[in-house]
């Protein structure tokens, strides 16, 4: 059993790690905080005591497709997008549908969406969609003319606070719902 003080340290060094990295930390990256090899139960174990830590704090550790990280809770969103007064981009419903048949079907190549769409994609919403780093190319369809498959990326995940696609919400509940895009 890992004495409280030592828990506590554990906590801090995780802490610091977590609130200053750039980006989600794995854990394979965190271990390597540590010089004596820590199991991956026990690191688990320490991160959901932080996050419990941090049940009532501004921000919440979660963990999304790349690891863990630390966020602003939804009732802060509006405080911070103040101090960014770029807007982020809004997308075109084609960009939407786009994306979401990649989502639920992946892996997918342009034709495929296209014959799922009824309509010709715009290489300017892949390009859009690839610039934001939510979808590659994972492969190539062994078919003539061997078309690129396009998947989804962990950015993706990231972006939406996913762990992985079985977070997503069923395919019918999305089909169903009229989401306002623009």
């Amino acid at each position: 059993m890992l004495a409280l003080d030592h828990i506590q340290n554990l906590k801090r060094i995780l802490e610091a790690a977590l609130l200053t990295a750039s980006q989600p930390l794995s854990l394979d990256d965190l271990q390597k905080l540590f010089v004596t090899r820590m199991e991956r139960a026990t690191l688990r174990m320490v991160l959901d005591e932080l996050k419990t830590d941090w049940a009532d704090q501004s921000l919440s550790l979660v963990q999304v497709a790349s690891g863990y990280r630390f966020q602003a809770k939804p009732e802060y969103s509006e405080y911070i997008a103040r101090l960014t007064p770029d807007r982020q981009p809004k997308y075109s419903r084609a960009v939407m549908e786009t994306l979401a048949i990649i989502a639920y079907r992946q892996p997918v190549t342009r034709g495929d969406i296209e014959q799922i769409r009824g309509v010709a994609v715009n290489p300017n919403v892949i390009r859009q969609l690839q610039e934001r780093d939510w979808i590659d190319v994972v492969g190539q369809r062994e078919v003539p003319g061997r078309p690129s498959l396009y998947a989804t990326t962990q950015h993706f995940l990231d972006d939406l606070n996913l762990r992985s696609l079985a977070e997503l919400p069923p395919f019918d509940d999305f089909a169903q719902a009229e989401i306002p895009l623009e």
